[in-house]
């Protein structure tokens, strides 16, 4: 069975950083693509980051230049290092990835992890 844990969330000042990790666990055979979503409160769940197995990354406008998504493929774990953090990114933060086990491929989520941006 495979699992996604995310960890790193808190709470941080207007302009702080945070970086949150995603592991995967069980019997992976491959990682496609890793993304992070979130949710902020009343709103519904948007994609912030992708990356590919290939490495090619993408963001959601509102991140570029702010946010790095990146992987480790040898320890199945992905990032997401935030930078010059605004209360608007206060969200929960959830991992998203596309999992190959020796049966078949899935999506697989983590159970989020609450990022609070304030003063």
């Amino acid at each position: 069975q495979v699992q996604l844990a995310e960890s790193g969330g808190g709470l941080v000042q207007p302009g702080g950083s945070l970086r949150l990790s995603c592991a995967a666990s069980g019997s992976i055979f491959t990682i496609y693509y890793m993304r992070w979503y979130r949710q902020a409160p009343g709103k519904q769940r948007a994609l912030v980051a992708t990356i590919t197995s290939g490495g090619t990354t993408n963001y959601a406008d509102s991140v570029k230049g702010r946010f790095t998504i990146s992987r480790e493929n040898a320890k199945n774990t992905g990032y997401l290092q935030m930078n010059s953090l605004k209360p608007e990114d206060t969200a929960v933060y959830y991992c998203n990835a596309n999992i190959a086990t020796i049966s078949k491929s899935m999506d697989y989520w983590g159970q989020g992890t609450q990022v609070t941006v304030s003063s």
